[in-house]
């Protein structure tokens, strides 16, 4: 159901922190034109966190006015109260045009692994929609493991997991423990080549916010088997993977989707600027790809910005943010 490359999509802001829809549209844009599978909206990298209900909504019914079928629209999920994932599971599934959730592990609770599978249990039972298993330990404090996973995967509503705990034997063990249809997807950009190569079908992406297209061809390389291009195109994106977690994911994404002029600065507290003393290794890790996405976003960037007289002048419908 869901394969290729998948964006983890930054929320655009101004400095003041209020979300910047026409950039978030144009970034939109930018992804269905590289040929981006699907984005997750209000994810860790939409910085979810700070992000009211009233403004993921905004959010989501842009990318579907915006996307129109031309890519899967995933919303991000979860909560470490089960009833309260439960209300927002439910809510976010009766939205139009939604493809899936992403539902993430409870964190500070630290559950146990039956815990976890209850947990999951209602979410799933509460969903109108797909739902992908959201494993990510450093961030949650919690390590849903493969046999868990297995258990979950017999659910109807879950799909598939998001993997982002360290090392490529997690993902060999979840493809060992899974049916075929279930979608095992890389969430770790540095370990999403060889993932898919052993069987991983895609994955959801930082680096794909700063080069979508060549994300997709890392993708359709890895899918097909072809090794060697796989390994060509990933280590030409090395140093951009490492670059984007210098410092905690989204901070120098954000800084370095700024630095190409795709998006203002703002980002919200507790969250703040890329440190001055990391500009310089973040920006040497985009020379290799910085014209190569000035060209990708050029076309998408004028289309963007022609849609802006039709927004201020009302023909184009208006979501308030709450």
């Amino acid at each position: 159901m869901f394969s290729g490359s998948h964006v983890a999509l930054v929320t655009p802001m101004h400095p003041d922190g209020s979300i910047d829809l026409p950039a978030w549209e144009r970034l939109l844009e930018l992804h269905v034109s590289a040929g981006t599978a699907g984005v997750v909206v209000g994810g860790s990298t939409g910085e979810s966190a700070t992000l009211s209900e009233g403004e993921l909504l905004t959010l989501l019914e842009r990318a579907r006015r915006r996307l129109k079928g031309r890519a899967a629209i995933i919303a991000g999920a979860g909560g470490s109260s089960t009833a309260a994932a439960v209300e927002r599971v439910r809510r976010l599934g009766a939205v139009p045009g939604i493809d899936g959730l992403l539902v993430v592990t409870p964190s500070y609770n630290r559950p146990t692994q039956e815990g976890l599978y209850r947990h999951f249990e209602a979410v799933a039972a509460a969903s109108s929609v797909p739902v992908l298993l959201y494993n990510v330990p450093a961030r949650t404090g919690v390590d849903l493991l493969p046999a868990t996973v297995a258990r979950l995967a017999r659910l109807p509503r879950i799909v598939g997991i998001k993997e982002a705990a360290p090392g490529l034997e997690r993902v060999r063990e979840l493809l060992a423990v899974t049916d075929p249809a279930f979608d095992v997807l890389s969430g770790e950009d540095l370990l999403a080549a060889a993932a898919m190569l052993a069987g991983a079908r895609g994955v959801i992406s930082v680096t794909a916010n700063i080069v979508p297209k060549v994300m997709v061809q890392l993708c359709a390389a890895a899918m097909r088997g072809d090794a060697t291009a796989t390994a060509r195109i990933d280590s030409s994106l090395a140093a951009l993977h490492a670059a984007m977690f210098v410092e905690s994911n989204p901070i120098p994404v954000k800084w370095a989707l700024a630095e190409l002029g795709l998006i203002e600065s703002g980002i919200r507290l507790p969250l703040t600027p890329l440190s001055e003393s990391l500009h310089a290794t973040v920006r040497a890790a985009l020379e290799p790809t910085r014209r190569r996405t000035s060209e990708s976003s050029t076309a998408a960037a004028a289309h963007g910005r022609a849609l802006e007289p039709a927004l201020q002048a009302g023909s184009v419908p208006q979501v308030r943010l709450a």
